[in-house]
């Protein structure tokens, strides 16, 4: 049985989500039909809303809907401390741990040269603009620790010491709950090579 044309656009919308399959799809739009009309107003209305609302802070690029966003505005934080993120999700994650109390700094992205992403496309202009406007202490680069964010990390180094701020990267190794025996050997060096004394 074929379904009706409405119902088959919505699931060929939510399928181009990603990690959206087109079983999870036709799941999503047949949860919304027997939510209700109002749900799906609300939906609707909520997808509107963010990209009619949404926008980068003009301070740490985040994504927000007034600027500055929350974390710049919030006079508690440590202006003299910036965390470098690839994207907002990353952010998000580092707030949720409660251990940082400095400012952001989100580009966008992460430096890769096979995907045709260099330093011009993401927001490392408005990062260099930002600490010669307002000095930092220490910039603390939480770039993945994977190739792209390895060469994105190496590259604001190397930029950004000459400005005369303290450039730090956040420690990798094992993750807790993680068994010695299961780590790749890069995992394992690292976690060596950034012990500290208990």
């Amino acid at each position: 049985m074929a379904v009706a044309d409405p119902i088959a656009r919505l699931v060929k919308e939510l399928a181009r989500l990603p990690g959206i399959g087109e079983k999870t799809a036709q799941r999503l739009a047949f949860h919304v039909l027997e939510a209700g009309p109002e749900y799906a107003e609300a939906l609707a209305a909520a997808v509107v809303g963010v990209v009619r609302d949404v926008r980068c802070c003009s301070v740490c690029q985040t994504l927000t809907d007034r600027d500055p966003c929350s974390i710049c505005a919030d006079e508690r934080r440590d202006a003299r401390t910036l965390c470098v993120v690839e994207g907002v999700p990353d952010l998000v994650a580092i707030e949720r741990s409660r251990e940082f109390r400095g400012r952001y700094h989100v580009l966008h992205g992460a430096l890769s040269p096979l995907d045709g992403v260099g330093p011009s496309d993401l927001k490392i202009r408005e990062l260099v603009l930002r600490l010669e406007r307002e000095p930092a202490d220490e910039v603390v680069i939480a770039t993945n620790p994977d190739v792209e964010g390895e060469a994105t990390a190496l590259y604001l180094a190397k930029l950004l010491k000459p400005l005369g701020v303290r450039v730090t990267r956040i420690a990798q190794g094992v993750p807790m709950g993680g068994d010695l025996e299961y780590a790749d050997q890069v995992t394992l060096a690292r976690a060596l090579a950034g012990r500290r004394e208990l």
